[in-house]
This record gives structure tokens, sequence and C-alpha cells, in this order.
């Protein structure tokens, strides 16, 4: 059977997203990757042999699986809420990862060296925001639940798809979130804002800190919001041994998620097998 496709389905499928609390990263790439399908289609019927042909022109073009499969997700979610369930398609299969690759993991040094060249640049919220991500394991998306009132009580009240976790703030960083407030008069609401008094967007958090990987000495593909995030799980695991716990913290439904954030890098990879003494 064909289907034809219209911009009202697409902005409906957008809504849908929004009403079962999606995140705004996850929306808008679930849009693109929507319209890049129908972009390639042009102006024909979609149909099973139509969708087929696109996921195998991505394999083609050479994207990785995963991207492929990240791809399908958007795509197959959209058939499904149209109810066209028979367009959907099988994911690509992926082999387990044992290691990180290691030029896309961000070590504590480099995160220090990160922190440490923001404060020489005057750049006290900068430093904060990425002391406060990396300290809590909070998504970027999730730092405007980080309020004065919150930091007040020690805790933030993060909801999502219907559930809701409690996010702890140390005395540390409840000390330095409520002196930067004082000092930029922020009584109530978001502590990180931006100069006009907006909450900071993914892309000002990301664009500030690509902006301090030469002065830190730290690779670019090194440094995202997410990889502050992915120290904390590996800092937490180290400390507690338990994965079910990080999984609680971190707001993830299956702990299969959370063993993504725990894979060891390359270099860790190599010195466990140096440590089995088996090669003579």
């Amino acid at each position: 059977m064909d289907y034809q496709i219209e911009d009202k389905n697409i902005d409906n499928y957008g809504k849908f997203l929004v009403s079962e609390e999606r995140e705004n990263g996850t929306i808008q790439k679930y849009m693109r990757d929507i319209r890049a399908f129908l972009k390639w289609a042009g102006e024909k019927d979609v149909n099973k042999e139509l969708v087929l042909k696109w996921k195998d022109s991505l394999c083609k073009k050479g994207y990785v699986a995963s991207t492929v499969n990240s791809m399908l997700s958007a795509v197959n979610g959209f058939f499904q809420f149209m109810g066209w369930t028979e367009l959907k398609l099988k994911f690509m299969k992926v082999q387990s990862r044992t290691f990180r690759d290691q030029g896309k993991d961000l070590c504590r040094r480099e995160y220090e060296r990160l922190v440490s060249a923001a404060r020489q640049r005057g750049k006290e919220r900068l430093c904060l925001l990425m002391e406060t991500i990396c300290g809590t394991g909070i998504r970027v998306s999730e730092v405007k639940n980080i309020t004065v009132e919150a930091v007040k009580k020690g805790r933030a009240e993060v909801s999502m798809k219907g559930k809701t976790r409690v996010i702890l703030i140390s005395g540390k960083l409840q000390k330095k979130l409520l002196s930067y407030a004082k000092k930029r008069r922020i009584i109530s609401g978001a502590v990180f804002l931006t100069e006009r008094g907006n909450v900071l967007s993914r892309q000002q958090i990301w664009r500030e800190m690509k902006n301090l990987c030469r002065e830190a000495g730290v690779e670019s593909s090194k440094v995202f919001p997410h990889n502050l995030r992915h120290l904390f799980a590996t800092v937490f695991y180290a400390a507690c041994k338990d994965i079910v716990k990080l999984a609680d913290v971190l707001g993830h439904s299956s702990t299969e998620t959370t063993r993504i954030y725990l894979i060891s890098t390359g270099e860790e990879h190599m010195r466990q097998l140096d440590g089995l003494g088996l090669v003579m």
C-alpha cells in the first residue's frame, strides 16, 4: 500500500512527541531525520519498497550502524504514530562494544583543565555550570531545574516521561551556587541565565565549552556537555560499584543504558589485557 506524507502529519507527530515529554534535542533530531527521508523520497508515494531502498542508501553512504538505526528509529516512530506499521523497518545489528573510543572520551584531568581555563578567563557562569553538570550527572536539558529554590533545599526534582527523580546537590556545590546567585542578584528561578535573563540553551552551553578547547589543551571532539555526564557516571560508579543506584541517579529506565556509560576506554582495555599475564 502507498501512503502520502503531508507537512501537517509531521507537525502532529512533533506535537505528540512533546506530549510524551521527549527531550527537545530528541524531537528536533526526529524531525530532521523524517524530513531528510522525505527529501530523499521526493514526490514519490511512500511504500515498504521505497523505505527499504532508503535504508540501503544510508548504508551505501557509509553511515555506521548506530547512526542508521537512530534514523530508522525516527522514521519508524512516525510510521507507528500514523498507524502504518507495515512500513516499519528492522534495525541493523550492532555488535556490543567492549571499549570506548579514547579520542572521544573526556578524562578527569581534561575536565579539570577545562574548568581551570574557564576560571582564568573569568567565565564564572561557565565554570560553575560545568561543575554542576559533572557534579550531579544532570542532563544539559535539565539545567533549567537547578533553581535558587532547589539549591537552597539541596535537591532538584526533574520530571520526564511521567517519571520524577531527585537530583541531590552536594554541600560544596550548594554553597558555590548560592554565592553565585547572590552575586548575580538572582533571588528565584533558574540559576544559569543569559545576560537577558533567559535560560541557557543547549547550543549556547555547547558553544561556550568548545571555545575553551585550545586554551585548555583538550581535543574538541571530547568537549560537549554530555561527556561531563559520562565522567560523572564513571567516577560515581568507581566510588559505589552499584549500577542500579547509578541508573536511578542518571534517570535511566534500564541498566543496559547505564552500562554504555561504563564501558572502559581502549587504553584501559589494553592495561587489562597486559595485566592478565598470558603473554610470556
